[in-house]
């Protein structure tokens, strides 16, 4: 079942449809998107009680509902400057150690550190991951995990497979394939690295900081010398997608985080050691 779901996809054009879904996402007319809005809260159960507007009809359009933003302290932050928050929210895909340059994706299955980050993954061997999914109804904001500066960013094209359970059992190599933007983090105790995974309607990865316009033609470099401090927005997404999250060995420590554990943008998943 998960082969077929991934076949069909591969025959699908990918970013045709994409581009498609995301002209009808932008539109502003109401009798376009109070009738997308309103179906999709209603599929997926969306709710807005900590949504900074709590009404459909405040939202320009479907894009704006759907990388809403929450209400002021909606997310705290924990106290312990050293702990290292979890930068979205979503449901644990894998956790685990980085060994061999290599992490898990499902079924045994693992996946090159390189192929995913290209040079920006240096100096994460030994370390640990976790991977979360962000499903639809989910809030779609990636902020820092913790205080540091962005140095280093690279856009990367790619596919835009799925990226839920039935695609990664299916697809080897899959967030290697997708279309990336791959956010290195220099903090007072060590790097931390952020990749953001485009997917299928993922046409559109954004950046509060001047960076790459997303569907990505060609790889870029970006140096944005950017400040952020922990919990501030490094990014968001249109529709379901995947952030992965890399720490480097010997200063940071993650929590034993478990496959379907569902984890909230702020709460602490891990420490500076």
């Amino acid at each position: 079942m998960d082969e077929a779901f991934a076949t069909v996809q591969r025959l699908l054009p990918q970013h045709g449809l994409t581009r498609a879904v995301g002209w009808l996402g932008r539109a502003t007319a109401p009798w376009i998107k109070l009738p997308l809005m309103r179906a999709f809260a209603a599929a997926y159960q969306v709710d807005l009680t900590e949504a900074a507007r709590g009404e459909l009809a405040d939202y320009l359009s479907f894009n704006d509902f759907f990388t809403r933003e929450l209400q002021p302290g909606a997310r705290p932050l924990p106290d312990d400057e050293r702990a290292i928050c979890c930068p979205a929210d979503g449901a644990i895909s894998q956790s685990g150690r980085i060994e061999e340059g290599r992490m898990l994706q499902a079924k045994g299955w693992r996946y090159s550190l390189s192929g995913l980050a290209q040079e920006l993954g240096e100096g994460f061997d030994g370390g640990q991951f976790a991977t979360i999914y962000l499903a639809p109804r989910d809030y779609h904001r990636v902020h820092a995990p913790a205080t540091g500066q962005l140095t280093d960013a690279r856009a990367i094209p790619g596919a835009l497979f799925s990226v839920n359970a039935a695609t990664e059992n299916a697809v080897e190599g899959l967030f290697c394939r997708n279309e990336r933007l791959v956010c290195r983090l220099r903090t007072g105790f060590g790097d931390l690295l952020v990749v953001l995974v485009g997917a299928l309607i993922v046409g559109s990865i954004a950046t509060p900081w001047r960076g790459p316009q997303s569907p990505y033609r060609r790889t870029e470099a970006f140096k944005p010398d950017e400040p952020l401090e922990r919990g501030a927005e490094l990014g968001r997404f249109l529709l379901g997608s995947t952030v992965i999250l890399c720490c480097p060995p010997k200063v940071c420590a993650l929590d034993s985080l478990k496959a379907g554990q569902k984890v909230r943008m702020g709460m602490p998943i891990g420490r500076w050691t």
